[in-house]
């Protein structure tokens, strides 16, 4: 059955005195949430978001990728929502979603926002994810070249976003993964600052590890002023594991998720 081996990092950078990103990654669930900046309480809103992606994985294996996330992402809005009820100073908070989930057999793709994910296969890069931005949407239409756009000082204004008001309608892709295929999920505190041959370049150092070290740290290298998280996973072929992973950046502490004795295993996924 089809799984993940990762290797996966989540860097403060070198501007920012917290980390705003939050991560899992694990056997089969790999997830990347960027806390909104400039809104209150940006680690609240994409630690609590992986949480319950983390959460609704771990609890519900074997079920429908695609379905588990889009009710997960759900769930996860209606934490944020309770999360402002309890304290009002956490109004605005919101983050971004890129999740790749496996059933062993079915694999999902679920994004809100603008962290990535792309595919390595056979030494070719391909973005899988589509930015939910304002410069995305103008690029889009015709009235920004990419170039135009990555320079703009509003690439970084998020038409979509997983938040405490309004219900979110992420983007579900069902993805053909194969053995010998590697997956990057990453925030945009990387892909601010590295074009797709500086990506392609880095994803492709053979060790795992490796890989996901030079890529923060290219991206750090390269003047990122947030934080920046990437995962690097290579589908494998195996017999199922326990399905345990990885917490990264703001997830790794429980106090910035919203009540995590609320968030119960779902009656339907």
């Amino acid at each position: 059955m089809l799984q993940f081996r990762f290797a996966a990092r989540s860097d403060t950078g070198r501007v920012r005195a917290d980390n705003e990103d939050a991560g899992f990654a694990g056997p089969y669930l790999l997830c990347v949430a960027d806390g909104v900046g400039g809104a209150e309480a940006g680690e609240v809103a994409a630690a609590t978001t992986t949480y319950v992606v983390s959460a609704r994985a771990l609890a519900h294996p074997g079920h429908e990728p695609a379905r588990l996330l889009g009710a997960a992402a759900r769930e996860a809005h209606a934490q944020l929502a309770a999360g402002i009820t309890a304290d009002p100073r956490r109004a605005g908070m919101a983050t971004t979603l890129t999740a790749v989930l496996t059933d062993g057999i079915h694999t999902a793709l679920a994004h809100v926002g603008d962290s990535r994910a792309y595919l390595l296969r056979s030494g070719e890069l391909s973005q899988l994810t589509h930015d939910q931005t304002l410069v995305q949407s103008m690029v889009d239409t015709g009235q920004l070249t990419a170039a135009q756009a990555a320079a703009s000082p509003y690439r970084n204004v998020v038409l979509q976003a997983v938040d405490g008001e309004h219900v979110p309608d992420p983007d579900l892709l069902l993805l053909d993964l194969r053995p010998g295929d590697r997956v990057l999920l990453c925030s945009d505190g990387l892909t601010d600052v590295l074009s797709p041959a500086a990506i392609a370049l880095g994803l492709g150092v053979e060790n795992r590890t490796m890989a996901v070290d030079r890529l923060v740290l290219a991206a750090l290298d390269a003047g990122s002023r947030d934080n920046v998280t990437a995962i690097v996973a290579d589908v494998v072929d195996a017999a199922a594991v326990a399905a345990n992973g990885m917490v990264l950046g703001a997830a790794a502490d429980l106090a910035n998720v919203v009540g995590p004795a609320a968030v119960r295993p779902l009656r339907s996924a």
